[in-house]
């Protein structure tokens, strides 16, 4: 082969390779990707709300190492079997877009946003300059823009992240950042001891973006909870006047809006007070909660948000815009994300470009490449509407409530708390316990129901359900409410099918 290209007028050849025309074959990988987009079609898009399709096909790590052929060797393989490789990954992942997947804070699937990704992976964009992502620039501005507005704030500022988590990070150096703005040249020698406040509830990504930042996971002074999950505002006072008193600095206080596990709202409105008291930069985590902004009927659960310093939100969550879709959203709009992350790379953000260089936003960022992960959501917000989203919204509640309801009308069920939100946690309790004397043995037996049953399901694939313990209570469900494909009938399914999957406990 490599002689007849040789034999061709004008052919180069340099260090045995051969540079005339291109090395890829367009057409064969035109059809390789037009026969995988047929494959998801028909084994992802077409089953997503199908409940006879198994949840999962559960196999062993072992069994499925043999079964994927996951070895990478020295020759490429033939299309045909890439295809059956694309078809066997289908089959053996978890479908977190059937309608019975409740396992996690995101589940379901949305048809615009889908196609929003498809868009943004052919095109491989990165957001940071005008002059390569001006469209992708320009949505992000515009979701910001519009997600700000549902927090009450008359200005700001925001960027997308890989994470809810990334976001808590961003917060928490921002706040570390206005309070000594030196540390950025000067860097953690010399500072005082510098303190922040969360709730016992709060996500675990505050201990770890403390870890990372360098302030410490000692310096992270968790606050007391109420019976709820919520955050308990004398505690927050008595906490920061402890901080002072031991010569500590307080620069921050993160609120939680929907905990994982009990969907708890802390008191944004006291929690806010408190933060003016002491000039404390107050961060809300909401993550998970924050989608509730979209409806009039609960947004009141997020009441005070307004008064925040920094929001993190997730739309990827309750509004199906698919992972990784996250926000960081700030009060300030003085470019103080810019400030603290710029490092104004010549080679990227020239000040002497041909056109508005304020557009070059990736100086907000701390990385270079960034998806465009506001498009999906954009493009899923112009063809539902603001009314769509919070009709997703209120459906999801309502149906967590009839499911409350329902737990309460059957023996074996019963709830830890009656929740505020979309996450139901409960306790299923089979026929040999049910006379039982309430005890130490009660409890111990109790707390190894959930992982048999969830075992059972998951090898059967009917379903999936997580479960934890929580603050001293034995394992119990969580069940969580997100996706529009979930109908009334996948709630009366979820309950009959733990009374059958434990009718032998």
């Amino acid at each position: 082969c490599k002689q007849e290209m040789l034999q061709k007028k004008n052919a180069v050849l340099v260090d045995g390779v051969i540079l005339n025309g291109p090395i890829m074959d367009s057409k064969a990988g035109q059809k390789f990707v037009e026969e995988a987009c047929k494959i998801i079609m028909e084994e992802v898009v077409q089953k997503a709300d199908d409940v006879t399709e198994k949840v999962c096909e559960w196999q062993a790590p072992e069994k499925l190492k043999q079964i994927l052929d996951l070895e990478m060797r020295d020759s490429g393989e033939c299309h045909q079997k890439i295809l059956q490789l694309c078809h066997d990954v289908i089959k053996y992942s978890v479908k977190t877009n059937h309608p019975r997947f409740f396992n996690q804070l995101y589940a379901g699937i949305d048809y615009y946003s889908l196609v929003a990704r498809f868009i943004t992976e052919a095109l491989n964009p990165s957001v940071y300059t005008y002059e390569v992502s001006p469209v992708f620039l320009l949505v992000e501005e515009a979701v910001v823009k519009k997600m700000i507005e549902f927090i009450g704030w008359e200005d700001g500022d925001g960027i997308f992240n890989p994470g809810g988590s990334i976001s808590n990070m961003y917060a928490m150096n921002l706040a570390r950042y206005r309070f000594c703005p030196e540390i950025k040249e000067k860097g953690l020698s010399g500072l005082p001891r510098l303190v922040l406040f969360a709730s016992e509830e709060c996500h675990y990504s505050m201990k770890k973006a403390a870890s990372f930042l360098g302030i410490g996971t000692e310096n992270v002074y968790f606050i007391k909870t109420d019976e709820r999950g919520k955050m308990i505002p004398e505690e927050l006072e008595k906490q920061v006047q402890r901080a002072r008193k031991e010569g500590s600095a307080p620069f921050l206080v993160c609120a939680t809006a929907g905990t994982t596990v009990l969907g708890a709202f802390d008191p944004l409105d006291k929690i806010a007070d408190i933060c003016e008291k002491h000039g404390l930069w107050l961060h809300v985590d909401a993550s998970w909660g924050g989608s509730a902004l979209i409806s009039r009927k609960h947004r009141r659960l997020l009441h005070g948000i307004h008064r925040a310093d920094s929001v993190a939100w997730n739309p990827h969550k309750m509004l199906l815009a698919g992972i990784q879709c996250c926000a960081l959203l700030v009060k300030d709009n003085s470019g103080l994300l810019k400030k603290c992350y710029s490092a104004e790379a010549a080679y990227l953000f020239q000040q002497d470009k041909f056109y508005d260089v304020s557009y070059d936003t990736g100086d907000k960022s701390i990385q270079c490449s960034r998806r465009a992960d506001a498009f999906k959501f954009w493009l899923m917000w112009k063809a539902l509407g603001t009314t769509g989203l919070e009709e997703r919204v209120n459906r999801a509640l309502a149906l967590a409530r009839y499911l409350v309801e329902e737990i309460k009308k059957r023996e074996g069920f019963q709830l830890l708390l009656e929740p505020e939100y979309a996450n139901v946690c409960f306790w299923y309790i089979p026929p040999s316990l049910r006379k039982m004397e309430d005890g130490p043995e009660f409890w111990q037996k109790l707390h190894q129901v959930a992982p048999i049953i969830k075992e059972r399901m998951m090898k059967k694939g009917s379903m999936m359900l997580g479960y934890q313990p929580h603050r001293g209570k034995v394992n119990f469900f969580r069940q969580v409410v997100i996706s529009p494909q979930v109908s009334r009938e996948d709630m009366d399914f979820l309950l009959d099918e733990i009374e059958l999957l434990a009718k032998d406990l």
